[in-house]
């Protein structure tokens, strides 16, 4: 067992200080209820707070249907807000068939594709 802890600090080799700065410990993560952040896109005001792959600047969209904003892209996810006709949205991606980013009051969740406008 020792070799192959040996051998992963070999292939990563801790983080080194750089200008007084490393990443350790734990992430002090803001609420994802209200901050719109996942392992692959995050919005771009939440750079340097948490770390994603892509960071977006969120779109001013419109609901065009009446629609819900659910928790997760699935049809039977817990519900967090009906969407209106004219309720306005700010998306950070749209696909799959489902647009992800902050609803009416600043909840964030999905909403179908097809619910939201321009």
């Amino acid at each position: 067992m020792a070799a192959a802890q040996s051998n992963n600090a070999e292939r990563n080799p801790p983080s080194p200080v750089t200008d007084g700065f490393a990443l350790s410990g734990s992430s002090n993560l803001p609420d994802p209820a209200t901050n719109a952040y996942r392992k692959d896109l995050a919005d771009v005001g939440l750079a340097g707070r948490v770390i994603a792959s892509h960071y977006a600047e969120p779109l001013v969209r419109h609901i065009i249907a009446e629609g819900t904003l659910v928790a997760t892209p699935a049809p039977d996810a817990d519900q967090i807000a009906d969407l209106k006709e004219g309720d306005e949205i700010r998306v950070l991606d749209i696909s799959l068939g489902w647009a992800w980013g902050y609803g009416p009051g600043g909840r964030v969740g999905y909403v179908r594709a097809q619910a939201v406008g321009i």
